[in-house]
């Protein structure tokens, strides 16, 4: 039975998580966010939180811009690590094996695996609590147009999509996945 209560009671999981990579000053990082969200389609603004004391957080923040990217499935023990260690004592893409390209618009890594990432130029930065909403304008789109319905809906024989659950957990949205599509 539902009761009230005075502690916190977070419930935002499942989700997707977003990778956020950054380069500042030859300087390549990685991290895991939970709390991300499109903004606005037109023109094209992205959000993502980030803890202010994360490694991550003075490196976007100095950088000015940053990139987001999506990974399938099989690299969620690399989302794990990128959320569990720091930057500042370890090189997370050596870590995981990640390979990356640079960004065509902005200096950060564009991993390999991404099966959708965007560059992004930050806008604005507002403090809430103890995170930082870093608002940005994505400048360059990636995706992997192969793992995707004509309808643009992931093609979930061809990619499996990890959704964090909470408590380092994850489910794999894939063929076996219960979709119902409405029509209203």
């Amino acid at each position: 039975m539902r009761i009230p209560t005075d502690r916190t009671v977070m419930h935002s999981y499942p989700g997707m998580v977003a990778i956020v990579t950054v380069s500042y000053k030859g300087e390549d990082n990685v991290m895991a966010a939970g709390w991300h969200s499109y903004i606005s389609y037109k023109p094209a603004i992205y959000g993502v939180a980030i803890g202010r004391e994360r490694h991550t957080h003075e490196l976007v923040k100095k950088a000015g811009r940053f990139a987001i990217n999506f990974l399938p499935f099989e690299k969620a023990e690399f989302i794990q690590q990128t959320g569990t260690y720091s930057g500042s004592d370890t090189n997370k893409l050596e870590l995981g094996g990640v390979g990356f390209d640079r960004g065509i618009m902005v200096d950060a890594p564009i991993l390999h695996d991404a099966y959708v990432a965007y560059e992004c130029q930050t806008i604005d930065v507002n403090s809430y609590g103890d995170h930082d909403w870093f608002v940005a304008d994505i400048m360059k789109f990636y995706r992997d147009d192969a793992l995707f319905k004509e309808d643009g809906l992931p093609d979930f024989g061809k990619l499996e999509i990890p959704l964090y659950l909470g408590r380092s957990s994850y489910l794999k949205a894939d063929m076996k996945s219960v979709i119902k599509q409405y029509r209203v």
